[in-house]
């Protein structure tokens, strides 16, 4: 009897071994070989400022005085020691607020239009005014089944799906790359949506450019999740007992 169980054990496991699912590893498996896809990249917008985003402005004009007092010292050095980079944070209602001109809405505009809004403001103080504004909170958070998981500084404000996947070391085998999350705040609302990185349509995708703030978590498969279940977590461990016993009471029949 133990020698039918120890043989049954094993086609059990073989057979549990033999339907786990393949995964599709391959970005974009939809493209032929031979395929040549050109296009309008029509989804690459940049990205507009939002409340409680901190902005780096540095003004330049032809008097030196006069860009002292626009402008914040550019950094300072904290308690700790270590220099960090001080910022214009934007309100909750979408202003900015400068020295000697005030308040500034640059709520929802881009760096561009925003350097043009504080430099008409400007004109009224100073003589042709350069202004120049760089986000100092664009950062992206990619989890999950990744190899390196963790928040990245973007220092050009501009970085696609790929790009961040690449900086968190790529997805391992486990990472369903045919439903990658997608979370962005906007306005005060929470937008979450699911893209599939197997298809090339993804390159077209509204969400394939990433925002300041987004968060990409990337789900593992099945298989891989299921390890970590409390109700299979014992599963292992009664299979091999199992095993043990029919190997041990096939020896037994044997002598």
């Amino acid at each position: 009897m133990c020698k039918y169980t120890f043989y049954y054990s094993l086609c059990l496991i073989l057979f549990t071994t033999a339907c786990s699912s393949r995964r599709n590893l391959v970005y974009f498996s939809d493209l032929g070989k031979k395929t040549v896809d050109t296009g309008m990249a029509v989804n690459n917008i940049e990205p507009k400022i939002q409340p409680n985003d901190v902005l780096s402005i540095s003004i330049n004009t032809l008097s030196s005085e006069s860009n002292n007092l626009f402008t914040l010292n550019s950094g300072y050095t904290n308690k700790m020691g270590f220099a960090e980079r001080e910022g214009y944070r934007v309100s909750k209602e979408g202003f900015v607020r400068l020295p000697v001109v005030g308040e500034i809405d640059v709520k929802g505009q881009t760096i561009d239009q925003a350097q043009q809004t504080i430099a008409r403001r400007l004109n009224s103080y100073v003589k042709d005014p350069l202004v120049n504004i760089q986000f100092l909170n664009f950062r992206v958070t990619v989890i999950g089944e990744v190899n390196h998981p963790s928040t990245f500084t973007v220092n050009n404000e501009k970085i696609n799906l790929l790009e961040a996947l690449g900086m968190a070391g790529d997805m391992t085998v486990y990472g369903k790359r045919e439903n990658v999350l997608l979370i962005r705040e906007t306005d005060g609302k929470r937008l979450m949506t699911r893209v599939n990185l197997n298809e090339k349509d993804v390159l077209n995708s509204p969400y394939f450019y990433l925002k300041q703030n987004d968060i990409v978590y990337v789900e593992p498969d099945k298989e891989k999740a299921s390890e970590y279940s409390p109700n299979n977590r014992l599963m292992p461990l009664i299979v091999a007992t199992i095993s043990a016993i029919a190997v041990l009471g096939t020896a037994l029949l044997g002598r």
